[in-house]
């Protein structure tokens, strides 16, 4: 198959550039930030525990954590794959607009941001992370759309009847892997962390639905790389292994522990439930930061 050639540009105004990347990484912080919004307003979700902060909380929280995507996500991109650019081209660092981010840098600078804003705010910072990341998964897809209509992060050649011939990956046809991902860590992840938040009403367990991102994620990017071209600039890593591998694994670890702690704490007594102007509310119940 030939690779679509989509111009990673929408819209040129002279100099200034309106870039699908971009565009992604907005649609990803607009839809992210509505979704978890309607989640905290959603009564259905919260029969054991009110929900962690209160709508307009959520609101503030959101420039935070795009501070944690945007540095995290760089800082993350130059520290695990191009430290070489610390000392021969310092400047680069700050030209997001070339490119460059890692979603292992991402999710740490989103850690840091939560954690912060959850002690300034006296919120639980477990049950904040189970909501934020039941909506990761939106830029999961979004972001991986992007990698492809730039042409960048393809796979490894293959003999596939769907294989592509990408632009800058040379003569072989290759797996194109951002589909994989963006159907694994967008539609599929979303699909799983909605089943634990709807069906199972697991954002009344603390640190359950965390648990399943990290573990869910963690072994869809480990599989993944295995059709996934490994960066032409990282060293060899033995046992086959990549930096994503690497990365990963701790994250499966982190999330069956998270998940197994959430589980075998007792749940509080059920709760009743009633609407209020910012969101849903616990009668009666006033459940400690």
């Amino acid at each position: 198959m030939t690779f679509p050639n989509i111009d990673p540009v929408l819209i040129q105004i002279g100099p200034f550039a309106i870039r699908w990347y971009a565009l992604a990484y907005v649609a990803t912080i607009l839809l992210g930030w509505r979704y978890t919004v309607g989640n905290i307003r959603n009564p259905r979700l919260w029969t054991h525990r009110p929900p962690p902060a209160t709508a307009d909380q959520i609101d503030d929280l959101i420039l935070w954590l795009t501070l944690g995507v945007i540095v995290g996500g760089r800082l993350g991109h130059v520290l695990f794959y191009t430290p070489t650019l610390i000392w021969t081209d310092p400047l680069e660092i700050l030209k997001t607009w070339h490119g460059g981010m890692s979603f292992h840098g991402g999710a740490l600078g989103v850690l840091v941001a939560g954690l912060a804003f959850a002690r300034a705010k006296k919120i639980d910072a477990l049950r904040l992370g189970d909501v934020i990341v039941a909506a990761e998964p939106i830029g999961g897809f979004l972001v991986r759309i992007a990698n492809f209509i730039n042409g960048e992060l393809w796979g490894r050649p293959t003999k596939a009847p769907w294989g592509m011939v990408f632009p800058d990956g040379g003569p072989l046809p290759r797996h194109p892997s951002q589909l994989y991902e963006a159907a694994l860590e967008g539609v599929v992840l979303f699909l799983v962390l909605r089943w634990a938040t709807h069906r199972m009403k697991w954002l009344n367990r603390r640190g359950v639905v965390m648990g399943l991102f990290l573990t869910a994620y963690g072994l869809i990017r480990i599989a993944l790389e295995n059709v996934r071209e490994p960066d032409s600039y990282m060293p060899h890593f033995p046992l086959g292994l990549t930096m994503g591998m690497m990365l990963s694994t701790p994250m499966v670890l982190i999330g069956v522990f998270l998940i197994w702690r959430g589980l075998r704490e007792p749940l509080p007594p059920a709760i009743a439930v009633v609407e209020a102007d910012h969101g849903p509310t616990a009668a009666g119940l006033d459940e400690p930061a």
